[in-house]
């Protein structure tokens, strides 16, 4: 420590003077190494900087020189001691004590060259990476170096992982973590295998396995938790992984777990009457905690929503283990027992009526208010860019005027590169990003065109890419048509969608936006929430950089984003309350405008990617007023089809015709119901005809026609007459028919006079 780069240029003993004075403190401690000693001293243990009390208090003990110089002279030799690899501090200690000055001193004492290369990528990268960020980045990357040894190259992942373990637990906050493990892995030291991006040890659990799906819920009957285990894994092929965790809650959580707590013991799915109809109930029905705006907490049973669903899971797990016993008896017959889910308690025909019904009068009360919305998501853009503008050309601690409001540039400057200005007329601790709330106004507008013009779902925007931006060359006119490839999402099917002028727009809006300072779109890792696996690195839309790194916009923050904007935009319902828009209202609203602007059902089917039309049609609101003009062009595309002779005013003769064709019609025993202007076809053997309406008045007629029938067969048969017999029989058929016809007519259930109970007595027996 006598020689450079510990010993300064000019000769200075400081540095080594203080090195000494530690290692005298430590030398009083027990322990082979310096190491050991360090730790026997217990200067871990105690809080921020207090350490050099001890210290302190041991030179006062042995008569040492305890003046107060001593204390900047000893934080200074332990960072000596530190930076020649002699101590080494856990970090946990070294985490909440950040100092300036050990990022420069690291380099210049352990590895120059490490740091060099560092601040080489940090300089040349595209994203322009501001100074509080790269100062935060190369200091945690420092604390890895103080606390595990080595240079920078010798870094591993295990030390970064301790290093996020040990801000956990000291609470620290993270800024400078994820652009710490971009560099270290952009240098290439942390092995092929490492993942792209820090924050796939922050936030991504990744899949479960069956088992770990099933004990998350702590079933107590073992038997019966090996076989849910069992039954997952058979299912597991065949399903997405959020499908199978929602099969495995229904299963486990809401079925088999909620039965072991009301019925403690139980062994056996084969359930009582009793117990399967209180399960039921139960199942229907789910406990909201809600909180008054006095915050006193009080609960409400609310209808679960997917209670047939949950029955529906149940039914299938049970038909499942029948149907299997027979394949597999070994292994599926004991678990064989009778369902005790009806089939009709997973009949939804009801339920989705109705929520048809409600998403309809969403769509309609939503489709007349969406130009509203983007004239004012696509002002409220223009607005945060020029108050944006603004903000950067006035200089720090300096008022402009924007809009006829007067605001004040900050100059408090934030390590993202923020710009913080704070309105003349507000409360002085209110102040604004300018950088972020023009980014938040952006990707609003952006979210809200992309949606309304392509109709796509929610997943699929957060899915788009540089790539989905496509053309494809007409054979016949040669014409470039832009088309939007849609990846595989839902369906597991892609598709192309044609770009329109405004659409194309907005898109070029995205990608001149995202580009980095080579023009070039930067590749993002992403993570699948669904299938909860990371994505290799792509050109998605919907990025932005966040602590030095580009990432996707998440989920949570686009939906935040655009609802703040739909707060801003004014936009009420039909009851005076703000209308609320979700991404599936878009889709929603796109499938009605394009089928009542003449897009055939078919065709929008396959925009939107639904594998059935009914899915389409039902995404579809019908609109009284719409029904009664479709009707009205329906008669009028008829009436033009057919001849126009047909439609002329009658003559007083035709309508003679047409009244006397009724009274032709009048019978004896009732009226014959052939249409006007046709012949009687049978002869007028009204008896037999199918056409002869009998009149209940007839019946006793109809009843002597009935027995005269009967005398003259009885008569043919003693006389011989065969084919008079073969004709009677026949008008007998018609004339039982007949009968049989007035009968369902007359026939009356007697309920008798309803009367009503003396209770005069019984209430004054009750109240004495």
């Amino acid at each position: 420590m006598d020689a450079p780069p510990f010993r300064p240029d000019n000769g200075s003993g400081y540095r080594r003077h203080g090195a000494a004075r530690v290692l005298e403190w430590l030398a009083s401690h027990p322990g082979d190494s310096w190491q050991e000693r360090w730790l026997a001293s217990a200067a871990e243990d105690l809080p921020k900087e207090t350490w050099v009390d001890a210290a302190m208090a041991w030179r006062a003990a042995t008569g040492r020189s305890s003046a107060p110089s001593n204390r900047d002279s000893l934080q200074t030799g332990l960072l000596m001691l530190v930076l020649a690899d002699v101590v080494r501090p856990s970090l946990t200690w070294m985490v909440p004590r950040s100092s300036s000055g050990i990022v420069r001193a690291m380099e210049q004492c352990r590895d120059p060259e490490g740091y060099a290369a560092l601040r080489a990528m940090i300089a040349a990268d595209p994203d322009g990476i501001t100074a509080g960020q790269a100062r935060l980045a190369l200091g945690r990357i420092t604390m890895i170096l103080a606390c595990k040894g080595g240079q920078v190259r010798d870094i591993t992942v295990g030390d970064y992982l301790d290093l996020l373990e040990a801000m956990r637990e000291t609470n620290t906050g993270g800024a400078g973590r994820i652009l710490a493990y971009r560099l270290l892995h952009t240098l290439g030291h942390l092995g092929p295998d490492a993942p792209t991006t820090g924050r796939a040890f922050l936030q991504a659990a990744g899949q479960r396995t069956a088992e770990e799906l099933v004990d998350r819920y702590q079933v107590r009957c073992r038997p019966v938790r090996d076989l849910l285990v069992e039954y997952l894994r058979e299912r597991q092929p065949a399903l997405d992984y959020t499908t199978l965790a929602k099969l495995a809650n229904d299963l486990v959580r809401l079925f088999w777990v909620d039965l072991e707590r009301h019925h403690p013991g139980i062994d056996t799915l084969q359930l009582t009457p009793e117990t399967a109809t209180a399960w039921r109930q139960r199942v229907s029905f789910r406990t909201k905690t809600v909180i008054d705006p006095d915050g006193r907490r009080s609960e409400q049973v609310l209808a679960r929503a997917d209670a047939r669903s949950v029955m529906m899971a149940v039914r299938a797990f049970y038909l499942d283990l029948a149907q299997w016993a027979l394949d597999e008896p070994h292994r599926w017959a004991q678990w064989a027992v009778p369902c005790p889910i009806k089939e009709t308690d997973c009949n939804r025909a009801k339920e989705d009526k109705l929520v048809k019904a409600r998403m309809d009068q969403r769509t309609r009360e939503r489709l007349p208010a969406l130009p509203k919305l983007a004239d004012a998501v696509n002002q409220h853009r223009q607005d945060a860019a020029a108050l944006l503008q603004a903000a950067r050309d006035t200089r720090l601690d300096a008022s402009f005027t924007f809009a006829g409001r007067t605001w004040h540039r900050l100059s408090t400057t934030a390590y993202a590169g923020s710009i913080w200005i704070q309105p003349a007329d507000a409360d002085p601790t209110t102040r604004l990003d300018a950088v972020k709330h023009d980014a938040d106004a952006f990707w609003a507008w952006a979210f809200v065109e992309v949606l309304r013009h392509t109709g796509i779902r929610f997943e699929e925007l957060r899915e788009l890419s540089h790539h989905s931006i496509t053309s494809y060359r007409l054979p016949t006119t040669g014409e470039l048509v832009p088309l939007l490839q849609i990846a595989p999402s839902k369906t597991g099917s892609e598709r192309l969608l044609l770009v329109d002028p405004e659409l194309a727009d907005v898109l070029s809006a995205i990608v001149t936006r995202i580009r980095d300072t080579t023009g070039a779109v930067p590749l993002v890792t992403s993570y699948d929430t669904h299938e909860k696996i990371w994505n290799p690195p792509m050109s998605l839309l919907f990025q932005r950089t966040i602590a030095g790194e580009r990432r996707p916009i998440s989920d949570g923050s686009l939906r935040e984003i655009f609802q703040q904007a739909l707060a801003g935009s004014g936009i009420r319902g039909t009851d005076g309350q703000p209308l609320i828009f979700t991404p599936h209202d878009f889709r929603r609203i796109f499938v009605t405008d394009a089928v009542m602007n003449g897009l055939p059902p078919h065709i929008a089917q396959i925009i939107c990617g639904h594998r059935d039309i009914n899915t389409t049609m039902g995404y579809k609101a019908i609109y009284p007023a719409e029904a009664i003009e479709a009707h009205r062009a329906f008669i009028a595309r008829r009436r033009a089809a057919r001849p126009s002779q047909e439609y002329r005013t009658p003559t007083d003769a035709e309508w003679d015709e047409f009244l006397t064709h009724f009274e032709k019609r009048k019978l004896s025993i009732g009226t014959c119901a052939r249409a006007f202007a046709t012949p009687c076809i049978h002869e007028h053997a009204c008896i037999r005809c199918p056409m002869l309406r009998p009149d209940p008045a007839q019946l006793t007629r109809l009843q002597e026609i009935h027995d005269n029938l009967l005398a003259r067969i009885a008569e043919a048969e003693h006389q011989g007459w065969l084919g008079e017999i073969e004709g009677l029989t026949i008008s007998l058929a018609g004339a039982r028919e007949k009968l049989r016809h007035l009968n369902q007519q007359q026939r009356a259930i007697t309920l008798g006079m309803p009367t009503y109970r003396d209770t005069t007595a019984r209430n004054s027996t009750v109240t004495r």
